[in-house]
């Protein structure tokens, strides 16, 4: 979960709720949006609205959070747990909140946001946590807890970043990509040896390099 001290994530404890620190990551997401929309780098592609929108698990459910939410003005999209029915007297303020995003989660744009939330975040989740072997770390303090789990992210948003960049975001696959190349420019090279010593010698020579990563 984002953290305003560190700017990327914290570790909470069992018996923690996700409730309580709904507000802590919305806080650290507003400050960093406004720094990017101060740099003119990025000034141009930074919405209006930035968190106009809240999209989380049915962990973060709960009547006073999307009273908050509703009254900073922010669209929730929080998925609900089965609680059964539920008493609203007295509660006209809470009833509305939780029955409007009850709504928008069942509309289609809700759904489609709840399914990216789940390939976007679900699936790194799983990737650190299951495949990362990072479910249980044999630590001692919060503070050591945090800094391998900082550690272990960014790791795997370098190898999103050399995946966009390069195509491959895994040493092996960079290993493969490097071979690729190579074999591309032997025989690249062969083509080149045969067109000067060959019957087209004193022709113009045409050689066809690889396309870049994301052209067809």
């Amino acid at each position: 979960m984002a953290d305003p001290q560190h700017g990327l994530l914290s570790a909470q404890t069992r018996s923690s709720s996700n409730t309580t620190f709904l507000l802590l990551p919305l806080i650290a997401a507003a400050e960093q949006i406004e720094e990017l929309a101060a740099a003119p780098e990025t000034a141009n592609i930074i919405s209006d609205q930035p968190l106009a929108e809240v999209v989380t698990d049915k962990g973060y459910h709960s009547n006073a959070k999307l009273v908050d939410l509703q009254q900073l003005g922010i669209r929730t999209y929080i998925s609900e747990p089965k609680r059964g029915r539920r008493n609203w007297t007295d509660k006209k303020i809470e009833r509305d909140a939780v029955y409007a995003n009850r709504r928008r989660i069942r509309g289609r744009r809700g759904k489609d946001l709840l399914r990216q939330r789940g390939v976007m975040l679900e699936r790194s989740f799983a990737h650190c946590y299951e495949t990362g072997a990072m479910r249980r770390v044999h630590l001692r303090g919060h503070e050591n807890i945090l800094k391998r789990l900082l550690v272990h992210v960014a790791g795997f948003n370098l190898s999103l970043v050399l995946r966009l960049l390069a195509g491959k975001g895994t040493p092996r696959g960079l290993h493969g990509l490097e071979t690729l190349y190579l074999c591309a420019l032997i025989a690249a090279q062969k083509h080149l040896e045969h067109a000067l010593r060959g019957p087209y010698r004193g022709q113009p020579v045409q050689v066809c390099l690889l396309p870049e990563h994301g052209q067809s």
